[in-house]
């Protein structure tokens, strides 16, 4: 293994731990992303003794800051382009309320055992008897070989002891690809109701790193299946089934957004924009209904979609800012743009779309793309091509009539001006008038038809031009 210490800190630290005397080790995800062949610039050393003391003396000898966190007993420093954290070894045990444990200094052998999953306790020593000898009591490299996410201790004793480790298993399944151990899935099947004590903050932070995985469905899968979803995220899970009445039934919208998660997957690393495709459909099952003649609808559930997404993000402690309404609005538009690839595309069926979706229009185009889930090749051809068509009108449409985050030419005061008017009634009607006849094509985006445009409706309405 010494060929994995190449790094000079490395000997650096052997050197300060043999001068004092103390064992250390180096241990979790370092050493295991050496095996998964991943760069790591975080380096964690468990010291037998006292973690905070020994980054001091490091901290000293390298002439580098320590930050000291007291109530975790850790202490970190950077050095050339390495964060370390140093930790006492420690064993724990919990209460059944808390996920703090009562924590005792330990051996290495301890220290690993509390670790969560076998691949993240692996350690490799820095003391001059072994140095860079691979330490696996619980055969993590096997695990790793077999990509399989288990945990030391009985995984219903992990679970119950610190229940956010139920989502870090999916978490790291979902990041890797690897599979969760049988024993450790039956645990989080019992233990899943555990997850109430665990703040809604560190649970949305496990969830979005599952979102920015390279597939998170397959983390979506594990949420669903251990009933996990259903508690954290009511409002998804609701999503899975299919009703048939009268031998007529629909997709599983669950499995679809699914498909759509993955879809976007492959084009954006956006986090907001995968949000979006997680909650494209959310309103469906409030929106359901079943027509005589017709079959399955779901009308409205765009609009309704959008209305549930600050009480989701809300819910979830997402931010309640620009984010949000990114999402919310891609909700309320996702439906636009496949209408426009279903039907012949107007002038003005473009603008109001550039009006509405303004500088998300890409965005919104790449939701719509990964929205068509089809297994029928024809089908998916004709979505792809007439999409193609729209995106063209897109940029045509926009190049000639600049209405992407456009403000109509005339603005209120204007209006307010040219007829002596207070802010009131008679001022929205004329400029909401104004923005029609552009986005309709009927007069051109510029000031001089619109002020003309202007004049006449206000005529219209009885008005008299100041200074007449």
């Amino acid at each position: 293994m010494e060929k994995h210490l190449q790094h000079s800190v490395f000997k650096i630290l052997a050197d300060i731990a043999h001068a004092n005397n103390i064992e250390i080790y180096v241990i979790g995800g370092y050493v295991r992303d050496i095996f998964l062949k991943r760069p790591s610039k975080d380096i964690d050393v468990v010291v037998l003794g006292n973690g905070i003391a020994f980054a001091e003396l490091v901290g000293e000898q390298l002439r580098t800051k320590v930050s000291v966190f007291k109530n975790f007993g850790t202490a970190m420093l950077r050095y050339q382009d390495l964060e370390i954290e140093f930790v006492g070894a420690r064993k724990e045990s919990y209460r059944a309320n808390s996920r703090k444990p009562i924590v005792e200094d330990g051996t290495i052998r301890d220290d690993q055992l509390r670790r969560d999953f076998t691949i993240n306790a692996l350690a490799i020593s820095l003391n001059a008897e072994n140095y860079g000898a691979m330490v696996d009591p619980f055969n993590g490299l096997e695990d790793l070989k077999h990509q399989l996410i288990r945990t030391p201790l009985n995984p219903s004793v992990t679970f119950s002891d610190d229940p956010l480790r139920m989502m870090r298993a999916i978490r790291f399944a979902a990041q890797l690809d690897f599979s969760i151990d049988t024993n450790a899935m039956k645990a989080i099947d019992t233990q899943k109701e555990r997850i109430g004590i665990v703040s809604k903050e560190r649970i949305t932070d496990e969830l979005n790193k599952i979102i920015l995985s390279p597939k998170p469905s397959i983390g979506f899968r594990y949420l669903f299946d251990t009933g996990l979803l259903k508690l954290i995220f009511p409002q998804m899970a609701a999503l899975h089934g299919v009703d048939i009445v009268h031998g007529k039934g629909h997709k599983d919208n669950f499995y679809h957004t699914l498909q759509v998660l993955d879809n976007i997957c492959k084009v954006t690393d956006d986090l907001w924009l995968r949000w979006a495709a997680i909650l494209h459909d959310i309103a469906k099952p409030a929106t359901k209904r079943f027509e005589e003649g017709h079959g399955w609808t779901f009308h409205g559930h765009e609009d309704k979609g959008a209305r549930m997404v600050p009480g989701i993000f809300a819910q979830l402690k997402l931010p309640l800012n620009e984010k949000m309404k990114f999402v919310q609005k891609l909700v309320q538009l996702h439906l636009r743009p496949i209408v426009l690839a279903q039907e012949v595309v107007t002038d003005s069926a473009v603008r109001r779309l550039l009006f509405d979706a303004g500088e998300d229009i890409e965005s919104l185009m790449l939701l719509c793309n990964a929205d068509v889930t089809t297994k029928n090749e024809y089908k998916i051809r004709k979505y792809r091509n007439n999409f193609e068509l729209v995106k063209q009108k897109l940029k045509d449409v926009e190049e000639r009539d600049k209405i992407r985050n456009w403000q109509p030419p005339v603005t209120g005061d204007d209006i307010m001006k040219a007829f002596g008017l207070p802010a009131g009634k008679e001022v929205g009607i004329i400029k909401n008038a104004i923005r029609e006849a552009i986005l309709e094509g009927e007069i051109a985006n510029n000031y001089e038809e619109a002020q003309a445009f202007m004049l006449n409706k206000g005529k219209e309405l009885g008005l008299v031009p100041a200074g007449l």
